[in-house]
């Protein structure tokens, strides 16, 4: 399965984006999906998950309230980003995992898309 990560790029803090990760497989329904960001200098950190079927979603403190993540009946999984700070800028994955469930593990996660920069500017 390969996943296509876009929707990165320069933004004020305040400001939003959103985020695509598109999906190679017909069989994507059956993967739950998650983003995860790396900034300069840390560790990869989770940020959002959704379940297979859509209806389970989970997010980082640091992002709640903020970050929605969804996904369509085709091969898709987004992230809208909205009160972008600066501390968002970061390296975004997507990644998939063959389990109908949300997790937060990296470990856990099957796949993973190449990454889109995410810079917020003060």
């Amino acid at each position: 399965v390969q996943l296509q990560a876009s929707g990165g790029g320069l933004v004020q803090a305040g400001g939003s984006l959103r985020l695509t990760c598109a999906a190679s497989t017909r069989t994507f329904n059956v993967y739950s999906m998650g983003w995860f960001r790396q900034a300069p200098g840390k560790e990869r950190e989770f940020v959002a998950a959704i379940s297979r079927s859509g209806i389970s979603v989970d997010y980082a403190d640091s992002v709640k309230g903020r970050f929605t993540i969804s996904r369509d009946n085709a091969r898709n999984t987004y992230l809208q980003m909205n009160s972008l700070k600066t501390e968002d800028t970061a390296v975004y994955y997507c990644a998939g995992r063959a389990s109908p469930y949300v997790s937060r593990i990296i470990a856990e996660y099957d796949f993973w898309g190449q990454g889109t920069l995410v810079t917020v500017s003060s």
